[in-house]
């Protein structure tokens, strides 16, 4: 098949042929339709996950159509359309017994701890757990945005954060996740304060339906959502993962108001300094979220299906693999999502 890979961290990312992945015993084959490119594939490029070996094979946002079926799968059949999230857990721990899978302590990842999707071909594990099937409005490079920025972006703002109508949201870096985000928060009533360096991304958060826009990269972001918000947000998310924008996430809080941290802060690039006595002192509340579980889809599909949530709007462009080495080179320069949709 042919796949993009990297033989060396931060090394040439180069298109060619590889040997094709059969089947777990309960996992599937996908032909790729559709796989994302997202800040999580480049922080494996640049060697800042310890699960990834070299050469590798990056991407985990895919949708597609399983080719190949494990002998123990029961649920799945050669030509379902289906999706899966970036997370595939194990489904016989604790965590996934109680409910839990996005926190799996057996999870696999394709793009991270196996080759991923930015392939003709991708492999996922335990596919009964984890896999999505996908209805048949739903094109292919809509649904590949969903397996981690959009799906990660709504488990965040509805069921972690539990955004109510007319709370002030912040959300710090708009890339796919944060325009997400503010896509998610507007759609629930909330009231959004949107943060980027860059002024096309600022652009899109406010056609997405965020109320105000705020010039990050310098002091005083903190203060001026502090001020737009009239004492600071109700909910503040780290969409983006650096040391900055968390910080800055916590200190644009109110009083008991919640951040939530979404994007990857890998140690590699520096821990943030997060003002643990504020957090006393205004009683905050500091809160992980980690992806979203296959069984929790099917809210989000419904509130796609009813027009209510517009994923498809997010994605801005459309590539073939050949060009996803440069995109994935250069993630977060350009404003959207991009997704890879011809092998």
């Amino acid at each position: 098949m042919r796949a993009l890979v990297f033989e060396t961290f931060g090394g040439p990312l180069t298109v060619r042929e590889v040997p094709a992945p059969d089947p777990a015993p309960g996992g599937v084959v996908v032909r790729v339709g559709a796989s994302g490119i997202c800040r999580s594939d480049w922080h494996a490029w640049q060697g800042h996950d310890p699960d990834v070996v070299v050469p590798h094979v990056p991407g985990h946002e895919l949708a597609g159509t399983v080719t190949a079926v494990g002998r123990d799968v029961r649920r799945w059949r050669v030509g379902d359309r289906v999706t899966v999230p970036f997370v595939n857990a194990c489904g016989a721990c604790a965590q996934c017994a109680a409910g839990d899978p996005q926190v799996c302590p057996h999870q696999t990842q394709p793009g991270f701890t196996h080759w991923g999707s930015l392939a003709e071909f991708v492999a996922l594990d335990a596919a009964d757990v984890n896999l999505v099937a996908l209805p048949d409005e739903l094109g292919l490079a809509t649904a590949a945005a969903l397996g981690c920025r959009f799906a990660t972006a709504f488990r965040a703002v509805v069921q972690i954060a539990r955004v109510q109508a007319g709370e002030w949201v912040a959300v710090h870096g708009c890339g796919g996740v944060g325009l997400s985000a503010v896509q998610i928060a507007a759609a629930a009533g909330a009231r959004v304060v949107a943060v980027d360096v860059a002024e096309g991304a600022l652009a899109l958060a406010r056609q997405f339906g965020a109320e105000h826009t705020v010039a990050g990269g310098g002091d005083g972001v903190a203060d001026r959502v502090t001020e737009l918000t009239g004492g600071g947000a109700h909910v503040s998310l780290d969409a983006l993962g650096a040391a900055a924008t968390c910080e800055n996430s916590v200190r644009s809080l109110r009083p008991r108001g919640r951040h939530v941290q979404v994007g990857l802060l890998p140690p590699a690039q520096g821990r943030p300094a997060v003002p643990m006595e504020r957090v006393i002192a205004l009683e905050l509340q500091v809160l992980g979220s980690h992806g979203m579980a296959a069984h929790a889809y099917p809210e989000l599909l419904g509130l796609i299906a009813a027009g209510r949530l517009r994923p498809q709007e997010l994605v801005t462009r459309e590539l073939g693999l050949d060009e996803a080495g440069a995109a994935l080179a250069d993630v977060g320069r350009t404003p959207g999502i991009a997704v890879v949709t011809s092998f």
